[in-house]
């Protein structure tokens, strides 16, 4: 008898975090946006099929169409960052930096960052994390076989996060809009 109660006390014990982590879970879940589920499926699926690669996960790409080159990319970028009211902040050579320090020939490697001033702000105000994932980048990275665009998959912001205040969420939406145009048509270098 003293044997059972002690392991069904060993088992109550064990199954109390696990109750209490699905507590958390479901919690997480009802504060959450609508489509958070599917989201998260997207995201878990992407992850395993990477093979546990998480930026993978969390990233869209794009190859870039052939003949494309990286000014028609650019200028792609700039012509929806002046369509949409985005200020480019800043570029990150570093493909030039590596090759400055090495003297030999990189494969192309630049980060372009953007940013709506009021937006972020008020993105840092509702959740303070978010500031690591400022400005906004989009990515030209040059392999193998040719160049491909990356940048956050930023629906995980409008869809998997918890519920975005009524006037913050149109504004992040347009955002994350703004970042998919310049993904779509940086590919196509359309500008």
């Amino acid at each position: 008898m003293k044997t059972r109660l002690a392991l069904s006390m060993r088992l109550l014990l064990a199954a109390v975090p696990l109750l209490l982590a699905a507590c958390g879970t479901f919690n997480a879940a009802a504060q959450a946006e609508q489509g958070a589920g599917a989201e998260f499926g997207r995201v878990w699926e992407r992850w395993a099929d990477s093979g546990g690669d998480i930026a993978a996960a969390v990233t869209w790409e794009r190859k870039v169409g052939a003949g494309v080159t990286v000014a028609e990319i650019e200028d792609a970028f700039a012509s929806v960052a002046a369509e949409d009211n985005v200020k480019m902040v800043g570029t990150l050579p570093l493909s030039k930096e590596l090759q400055a320090r090495s003297g030999k020939p990189e494969k192309f490697l630049k980060v372009y960052s953007y940013c709506d001033p009021e937006t972020a702000r008020a993105m840092v105000d509702f959740s303070p994390h978010m500031a690591a994932f400022l400005p906004c980048r989009i990515t030209v990275l040059e392999k193998d076989d040719g160049l491909w665009l990356y940048t956050m998959n930023m629906d995980m912001l409008t869809k998997m996060g918890r519920k975005l205040p009524p006037e913050l969420k149109p504004r992040v939406i347009r955002m994350r809009d703004t970042m998919w145009k310049m993904l779509e048509r940086g590919s196509r270098g359309e500008f």
